[in-house]
């Protein structure tokens, strides 16, 4: 597509703000599954340190 402006790519034909929002909150769910899943991986690593200590003090 070609548009005449910077102004009328950001407005996309009267459907920028729906377009943009979406890209938006898609970039934001990417964003917060990254980090759960860094978050979850860094806990299951933990948990699987104290068993270790566990099992060596037992």
């Amino acid at each position: 597509m070609m548009w005449e402006s910077w102004q009328a790519f950001w407005a996309m034909g009267g459907y920028g703000l729906y377009v943009w929002g979406s890209f938006g909150m898609t970039a934001l769910c990417v964003a917060g599954e990254i980090w759960l899943l860094r978050r979850h991986r860094r806990l299951a690593f933990n948990m699987l340190r104290r068993i270790k200590q566990w099992n060596q003090q037992a």
